[in-house]
């Protein structure tokens, strides 16, 4: 991952987001300029260039043939896996509600995906008072997240995937309980707020869209030192003894599907700072293009989705906010839809 794709993601913020997002397409337009490139000398150009006049360009010499030798090693560096794989385990865990992949070192998931529909929403099979936060004892106890790291450390213990997209079933919004579907997040003005209406509008889109697909996740990104100039990657840990990482951003990358099959899919990617965020902030200022998040954390998310079935989300739909408080989130999830860029096609056609 390139510095400057560090410092552009870095430099998304509550108060300088839609600046960091054109800096970013602005990068991403001047790296897929294709240099001038002239022809080697002693190979013939692309294209029929020659002219009747012209000798034929000389034929390039055949390149030796490298001797090969087998090699039999004195040693055998995959012998020490006899003794254990050091790693990195990823602990793929798929539930009724998520699926997710966790990350030992920072005792955070890598990410977290999800799928919610008009149908999921509108059943009511469950409720978070019933469920209570549990460790995940599928990850072995020297690497999870423990109740006793979140006490008195000052951060929420953030869902990625929300207990209200799971109501359908109180097993389903139990699993969204487990710290492997947390990270510690600032509690006021970000996941009590701001992070709740991003939430809330990913719901909303299901009034446009059969089919939402969400992935969510933990983003540790540089910033400059004020001193010397330089990046760093800074972030704070917690528990006793400190054990898990505090992200600096976190993503969502969202796939609307149209419910065709091979149909087109509306891809969102947004990242926002884990800190207080005015509700005033257009959404839109932390949309980013889903391959900066990509270099950023390391994943892929899209790599099957052919380029002729992409959509971009924020131009189909107004990608803005609904701020509603927590009690009417509850009674109503699904709310009011996000306004269509132009009219919905017929999805029978």
């Amino acid at each position: 991952m390139s510095k400057s794709t560090l410092a552009i993601i870095a430099g998304i913020s509550a108060a300088a987001g839609s600046a960091a997002t054109a800096a970013i397409l602005t990068s991403r337009s001047q790296r897929n300029e294709s240099p001038t490139v002239t022809p080697t000398e002693g190979y013939p150009p692309r294209g029929n260039v020659a002219t009747s006049t012209s000798p034929p360009p000389p034929k390039p010499a055949p390149l030796p043939t490298p001797l090969r030798k087998e090699i039999t090693p004195p040693v055998n560096p995959t012998g020490v896996f006899q003794y254990g794989f050091p790693g990195p385990i990823n602990d793929l865990r798929p539930n009724l509600s998520t699926a997710s992949s966790f990350d030992r070192r920072t005792r955070n998931p890598h990410w977290v995906a999800e799928h919610i529909t008009a149908a999921s929403l509108c059943a009511n099979n469950g409720n978070r008072s019933h469920s209570t936060f549990v460790e995940d004892e599928s990850v072995p106890e020297k690497f999870r997240a423990k109740l006793h790291d979140y006490f008195r450390s000052g951060y929420d213990r953030g869902h990625q995937v929300p207990a209200a997209d799971a109501k359908w079933s109180q097993d389903a919004i139990d699993q969204t309980f487990l710290l492997t579907n947390m990270c510690p997040q600032v509690g006021e003005g970000f996941n009590r707020d701001y992070w709740a209406h991003l939430e809330d509008f990913c719901r909303r889109l299901t009034n446009h869209y059969p089919s939402v697909r969400i992935i969510t996740g933990p983003l540790y990104l540089p910033r400059r030192d004020a001193e010397d100039g330089k990046w760093r990657v800074s972030y704070e840990v917690i528990g006793n003894p400190p054990n898990v990482a505090v992200p600096t951003h976190f993503y969502k990358v969202i796939f609307a599907e149209d419910g065709k099959t091979g149909g087109d899919v509306s891809l969102g990617a947004f990242v926002l700072p884990n800190a207080r965020i005015s509700n005033e902030k257009p959404l839109e200022s932390f949309e980013v293009p889903v391959e900066a998040i990509e270099r950023a954390s390391g994943l892929e998310f899209a790599t099957k989705l052919p380029a002729q079935r992409r959509k971009k989300l924020c131009e189909q739909v107004t990608c803005s906010l609904l701020v509603r408080d927590y009690a009417d989130r509850q009674k109503d999830l699904i709310g009011k839809a996000p306004p269509r860029r132009f009219p919905l096609p017929d999805r029978t056609s």
